[in-house]
């Protein structure tokens, strides 16, 4: 009877991080903004403010499914920006928020597609550069399953 129950609880458990996993563009959409002075603008700029369950990822592996956004100033097939949403609805496009984008740098080059990939990589939350996204995920590399690095 213990046996089983250890076996439900794993089941569970697995569930509801696969469940948070899915959910990570609904979980990072929980914020609000503050105004704050920024020095060298010289003026009031809306800053994050990210709340506990986004706190609580700070740091974290995650996956996250998406879009790579061909942006000008594209550095190089392993820096880009990924959005929850294909090119022509992200908030490059005046479709969705900000909140809906993240700065990529990925272990390996990642080929552009417009095909939804999914990434695994350590998110970082940004409220301090205004010159950068308030999403960052490092050391990323494509989940097996989706895409590879050839892009086939």
């Amino acid at each position: 009877m213990r046996a089983l129950l250890i076996i439900c609880a794993l089941f569970i458990f697995s569930g509801s991080a696969l469940q948070a996993q899915e959910n990570l563009w609904k979980t990072l959409s929980k914020i609000t903004y503050e105004k704050k002075f920024d020095e060298l603008l010289g003026f009031k700029v809306d800053v994050p403010v990210f709340g506990d369950e986004t706190k609580a990822l700070e740091g974290k592996i995650v996956e996250v499914s998406g879009y790579i956004v061909p942006v000008e100033g594209y550095k190089s097939h392993t820096e880009f920006v990924f959005s929850a949403y294909p090119y022509n609805m992200c908030f490059f496009c005046g479709g969705a928020g900000p909140e809906t984008v993240m700065e990529v740098t990925s272990k390996e080059p990642v080929k552009y597609s417009t095909e939804r990939i999914k990434l695994r990589g350590k998110l970082l939350l940004n409220s301090d550069d205004i010159n950068r996204l308030m999403y960052v995920l490092v050391d990323a590399e494509i989940v097996k399953g989706t895409m590879d690095s050839s892009g086939k």
